[in-house]
């Protein structure tokens, strides 16, 4: 969320930076709703001066010749009436700052000044490609093709269990998926420094709030029938960034900022989605991801988020997967997100690059949202945190990337050297 003092400070500054994000701050609607705050806080303040000078009031009664219970009962009576004014202009300031705070919940947080124009994706820069992809002496075919033919991935199975959009793996396959999973957490917690943690997969709504996906992307959730409202996690960015909500961090806590590495199963609707990649794993109601969370001071976020994206890089890099960081332009940027780099991997099916994790950092946005904060030693006074996380990978789609990449003309599938210790030796998936 938006600072409030600072909308109020730098109106012009935010609008502009807002529409990069192709997003229309209605400045007078906000314009309105603060001035009325205000006028509802001055006469909240001015009925507590009158309560207070009336209060005072008998004596003086009582000195002009009226008797005591004369005096107190008229005193009363001023009292009731104050009472009654001031109930109705705090009553009148409560749901005036509800409204205020609905319009900053829905507005997106401001881009940095490193994110280039653009409208949609096609605006995007790339700013680097490693690896070279790979020239067949085949057609090679798509994930899904391959993993039909190794009777190992069904999209049949995943529909009849649970509906379009899940997939059942079987045999190397499923195998493969979780030795991806454990390679991603060693490599995050033994070489990059990441403390793994272990989190709900079901999160209440303020979880949600405080890290943006509430309330504008409801829709996109999976919303649990129960008497408090609960969400399957659409991402462990969410349960995981929570886990600092309402803290004051000591300055020796962030002195190296804190490193969380969480895997999770994700849930997401993809409401308004329909049509895109319905086909294989590439977009699913149900995926699992190893998640990167950091939590650092202020002026480490920017090297904080070359250093996350680097630690997303090194899992493609050891899996020789060749693919490209883009960094996100304003119209293509997350909501919650002030910079994001994208990694897009190299798939052979689809002569394509495509996403298969995004590394962002939030500032203070989240932060406010969770009251995550810091004591700073300069000024003793705590402070917001800054926040940022990326997947390090998204499983299932770097599981599509080494079917297509590491496919073979007989239709097997040959194991990265960096997995073959997490297959207990297995180097090729075969029928």
């Amino acid at each position: 969320m938006l600072d409030l003092k600072y909308i109020r400070n730098n109106l012009d500054e935010v609008v502009a930076k807002l529409a990069v994000k192709g997003f229309a701050f209605d400045r007078e609607a906000f314009e309105r709703l603060d001035a009325a705050r205000k006028q509802a806080d001055i006469s909240a303040q001015d009925l507590q001066a009158q309560r207070k000078q009336a209060s005072k009031k008998i004596g003086s009664l009582v000195a002009s010749g009226k008797s005591v219970d004369e005096a107190k009962a008229e005193v009363a009576a001023i009292l009731e009436l104050i009472d009654e004014q001031l109930g109705a202009a705090t009553q009148e300031a409560k749901e005036i700052q509800g409204k205020l705070e609905a319009m900053l919940l829905a507005t997106p947080n401001i881009p940095s000044t490193q994110v280039p124009a653009g409208s949609s994706e096609e605006d995007n820069q790339e700013v680097y490609r490693w690896g070279e992809p790979r020239i067949f002496d085949f057609e090679p075919k798509d994930h899904v093709d391959l993993g039909e033919a190794l009777r190992q991935l069904s999209q049949e199975q995943g529909a009849k269990i649970a509906g379009s959009r899940f997939t059942v793996l079987q045999s190397g396959l499923a195998r493969l998926h979780r030795a991806l999973t454990q390679f991603m957490l060693d490599t995050h917690t033994e070489q990059h420094g990441y403390q793994e943690v272990y989190v709900p997969y079901i999160v209440n709504a303020t979880s949600l709030q405080g890290t943006g996906q509430l309330p504008k992307f409801e829709e996109d959730l999976f919303k649990l029938q129960t008497e408090h409202a609960f969400y399957l996690t659409p991402t462990a960015e969410v349960p995981v960034t929570n886990l600092v909500r309402d803290e004051i961090l000591s300055a020796e806590q962030l002195e190296y900022g804190l490193k969380f590495a969480c895997h999770t199963p994700c849930f997401r609707s993809e409401a308004g989605a329909s049509g895109r990649d319905t086909r294989g794993m590439i977009r699913q109601h149900q995926f699992e991801k190893v998640e990167l969370v950091q939590i650092v001071r202020p002026n480490d976020s920017e090297a904080a988020l070359e250093a996350l994206t680097g630690h997303a890089e090194a899992i493609l890099q050891a899996l020789e997967l060749p693919y490209r960081k883009v960094v996100l332009c304003g119209g293509d940027l997350g909501f919650s997100a002030q910079k994001t780099y994208d990694l897009e991997v190299w798939l052979p099916g689809q002569s394509a690059y495509r996403e298969i994790s995004s590394c962002s950092n939030f500032g203070d946005y989240q932060a406010r949202r969770l009251q995550a904060r810091w004591r700073n030693p300069e000024t003793g006074k705590p402070e917001l945190v800054h926040t940022l996380n990326g997947s390090g990978l998204a499983v299932g789609r770097t599981l599509v990337a080494l079917l297509e990449n590491y496919q073979q003309e007989d239709g097997s599938i040959v194991i990265p050297r960096a997995l073959v210790p997490y297959m207990r030796g297995v180097e090729v998936i075969q029928g």
